[in-house]
């Protein structure tokens, strides 16, 4: 599966840089490619935190296991 980068640039220069398909995936750069690389991270934490407030709320039977998502 592919999620969509989208690109903006900035009127002050640069670029804002957001996920479609995950809410709060959104950073910038001086650059396209910063702004990528930026993104990247952004999006590492939004997963990072969801699956922290997950598991905060999760009942201790829960069963967790790894899930990878093929295209569709």
């Amino acid at each position: 599966m592919q999620l969509t980068a989208v690109y903006i640039a900035a009127p002050e220069g640069g670029y804002t840089a957001f996920i479609e398909e995950i809410p709060g995936a959104i950073s910038e750069g001086e650059s396209i490619e910063e702004a990528r690389e930026n993104l990247s991270d952004a999006l590492r934490m939004v997963l990072e935190c969801n699956r922290e407030l997950a598991r905060q709320t999760e009942p201790a039977a829960a069963v967790r296991e790894a899930f990878e998502l093929a295209t569709m």
